[in-house]
């Protein structure tokens, strides 16, 4: 069955190998896990993007910092469609405890590690994952779907072949955590964690190239408060009844 998923995403998706949703974070702000949020229309939020995950067709991988937060039967009792894998983050050091974020980038690398263990254990009929794959990533402060992120990134991946991070940025701010990522920066990017760096920007300045947000995005995205998700909620319903008039 893994072997005939493959394969269709080769075909369907080409260069994307699999998405990784950002869920383990502290949210010290929020006053409580960002992924357990519920949106207006009583949607978890991690479930809301593992559905729009799924669309892609790609494996989702959900990096909780071993929080266990559970998805909707609904989404995982079709057995054709891709796989969803809760992941741990990539761990150097014992001292590290559990349920201790260690940032972004450890949850990163263990999603690259993850595709690439996966593409490992299946024979894919010259398929192979190649160093040019990525790997979408999307944090759980933003309610932009995750077709709509890649759809947006994927016209700039011709244009970015000495790169390897794509993100959003606008005049203000860099998203590192709405972008795509090489699959082979993985080993570059484990040696920068075993250094003790966490750093997102310092690792990925370098390499990196912005894609401009949308407009319409912008109110979408870095909600960090209990206010600031609630004006995205609206501000996301507002654009879903745009686009529905526009239709």
């Amino acid at each position: 069955m893994t072997a005939m998923i493959t394969t269709e995403h080769s075909k369907s998706q080409g260069n994307l190998a699999g998405v990784v949703i950002l869920a383990g974070g502290a949210s010290r702000r929020m006053g409580t896990p960002k992924a357990t949020l519920t949106l207006p229309t009583d949607e978890p939020l991690l479930n809301y993007h593992v559905r729009h995950a799924l669309t892609l067709r790609v494996p989702v991988l959900i990096a909780d910092n071993e929080r266990g937060f559970e998805i909707d039967s609904i989404l995982t009792e079709n057995e054709s469609q891709s796989p969803i894998i809760h992941i741990a983050d990539y761990k150097v050091a014992k001292s590290e405890e559990k349920n201790k974020t260690g940032g972004a980038l450890v949850a990163i690398e263990s999603a690259l590690q993850t595709l690439i263990t996966l593409n490992n254990l299946v024979a894919l009929e010259n398929k192979s994952l190649s160093q040019s794959s990525w790997l979408l990533v999307i944090s759980c402060d933003s309610l932009i779907p995750a077709m709509d992120l890649w759809q947006n990134l994927q016209s700039s991946l011709a244009q970015a072949e000495d790169k390897k991070v794509i993100c959003l940025a606008n005049d203000e701010h860099l998203y590192p955590l709405l972008g795509v990522y090489r699959v082979g920066i993985e080993p570059d990017l484990k040696a920068y964690i075993d250094s003790g760096e966490r750093r997102v920007m310092s690792f990925i300045n370098p390499v990196v190239q912005t894609v401009q947000c949308l407009k319409q995005w912008q109110p979408l995205t870095n909600f960090n408060t209990p206010a600031d998700f609630i004006q995205a909620c609206a501000a996301l319903s507002d654009l879903n009844t745009a686009l529905s008039r526009e239709i």
